[in-house]
């Protein structure tokens, strides 16, 4: 997980952890997080480094060869 600043409209600029893909290190919603991650949180493909409709497939595939 990256952090990621986000500027409010106070003028603050606070920090928080940004999801990202553990193949390719692309970021990724926390939407997409909550779908995508195994049980331990990791997301093994993404839609930067897979094709839409093989995403979890991808996935399955990259946490047996881990």
């Amino acid at each position: 997980m990256h952090w990621v600043a986000l500027h409010t409209g106070s003028g603050r600029c606070d920090q928080y952890p940004m999801p990202t893909c553990d193949h390719c290190g692309a970021h990724v919603s926390e939407r997409f997080a909550r779908v995508f991650a195994d049980e331990n949180g990791e997301i093994r493909a993404c839609v930067s480094c897979s094709a839409n409709a093989g995403i979890e497939q991808a996935a399955r595939e990259r946490a047996r060869g881990a």
